[in-house]
């Protein structure tokens, strides 16, 4: 059966395949929505206008930094200035800095570091104003921004020693004596372990990054596999059928008069047709409402070969068989019924011949498919080009098979597949 078929904008010659059904793009729709969101969320961009503003963690720290700077203040009296005003602006500025971390994230490592460096400068204690520091760079790290992070480090570990080794004779606190080359030491693995951790983090972010981009590729792959699955599925069925209840009411048309009898018969053959074809689009689309579910009735073999043999009989079409069909596997044996269907199908719309063959040959793990008619070829799209001989390569393609459909010498038709007998789909 031919479908209908409309050629893709900008794409002259190209064929494109129907829409999806709608429950499978609704599904992947729902999927990309809730990858959508889980990306806005975790604040995949951070400088995208999407990323929420971090307001309880930045309402934590600027208190944890405000309350830690204090005690530091006491434990570190007398060796260090003491806390003023400007320096809480410098904690309060370090810390609300934070809330643009992830929509502006090499401007808060800039300027966080800023901050403390100047709070190094004044004197005041060692502290908590490092944690502005560190979170601000472990951001921009995450956010791919490393070389920012890393200058933004390295510039308040170079002010640190500048302060620490040659400033302070003339910077607050007054009497103050270079710090111990060992306090470098730790200061360096500090801001080592702040990138280093950055880093794993980062890592790990673009690897679920990569996990959720592949499981919404494989989400569309399997609703494009079903699409084609169902389509393959839904031609095979109503084009041989259709095509008995065709020739059967013509010849029903033709003999109701003279041979009622005969009409009789024809009008049998249609109801026997049309309630088969029925109860297989009716497995076909229960799949869809319970895709989990397991089908009502087997799927059709070669074992109903007999069966098909008789509606093309009933068509007009006498059919010689020779050979049996070998053990295959479900996939197997569904694909080389369907392509027998199918080119049955063809030779009782497009050709002239009563008459065809088919042989089946198992040698060597494969199953040789071959039917022959003898032609004439009848109608403009008798060639192969039909969405029919699509479906049958798709077919064979997904077990690893392969189909070879063309005219022969003699002017006849040939259709031979070649499948594995044992093989699953690839699908």
């Amino acid at each position: 059966m031919e479908e209908e078929r409309t050629r893709g904008p900008g794409a002259p010659g190209r064929w494109w395949s129907p829409r999806p059904p709608s429950r499978l793009r609704d599904r992947a729709g729902r999927h990309e929505a809730r990858e959508a969101r889980e990306r806005r969320e975790g604040g995949a961009d951070p400088g995208s206008g999407a990323a929420r503003w971090p307001w309880p963690s930045t309402v934590l720290i600027t208190a944890f930094v405000l309350v830690g700077s204090t005690f530091a203040s006491h434990a570190q009296e007398g060796e260090r200035a003491p806390l003023d005003t400007f320096a809480r602006v410098l904690l309060v500025l370090a810390s609300a800095l934070l809330l643009w971390r992830r929509r502006h994230p090499v401007a808060v490592a800039f300027g966080t570091a800023s901050a403390a460096a100047l709070y190094l400068g004044a004197g005041y204690p060692y502290g908590p104003v490092f944690l502005t520091v560190a979170v601000a760079c472990f951001t921009a790290v995450v956010a791919g921004h490393r070389r920012a992070a890393w200058t933004a480090l390295g510039l308040l570990w170079a002010v640190h020693l500048l302060v620490a080794h040659w400033l302070y004779r003339w910077l607050p606190p007054t009497g103050d004596d270079p710090a111990p080359f060992g306090q470098e030491i730790v200061v360096a693995g500090w801001a080592v372990a702040i990138v280093a951790i950055a880093e794993l983090a980062r890592i790990r972010r673009e690897q679920w990054a990569r996990e959720r981009a592949e499981r919404a590729q494989a989400a569309r792959r399997r609703a494009d596999e079903e699409r084609l699955r169902i389509a393959r599925e839904l031609h095979d069925v109503l084009a041989h059928s259709l095509s008995v209840i065709n020739v059967q009411s013509g010849v029903g048309l033709a003999l109701l008069d003279s041979d009622p009898e005969q009409a009789r018969t024809a009008l049998t053959t249609i109801k026997s047709a049309s309630k088969e074809a029925l109860g297989e689009v009716r497995q076909v689309l229960a799949s869809l409402r319970a895709p989990g579910d397991a089908p009502r009735a087997p799927a059709p073999g070669l074992d109903r070969l007999p069966e098909l043999v008789e509606q093309a009989a009933r068509a007009g079409l006498t059919v010689e068989v020779a050979g049996r069909p070998p053990g295959l596997s479900p996939h197997t044996d569904l694909a080389a019924f369907r392509i027998v269907q199918e080119a049955l199908t063809n030779v009782v719309r497009h050709s002239g011949s009563r008459h065809a063959r088919v042989r089946l040959e198992h040698a060597g793990g494969t199953l040789r498919l071959c039917i022959d008619d003898d032609g004439p070829a009848t109608g403009a799209d008798a060639g192969g080009s039909g969405n029919g001989l699509a479906g049958m390569r798709e077919r064979a393609a997904a077990l690893g098979g392969t189909i070879e459909a063309g005219p022969r010498s003699d002017g006849g038709f040939r259709v031979l597949a070649v499948l594995p007998t044992t093989a699953g789909e690839n699908q």
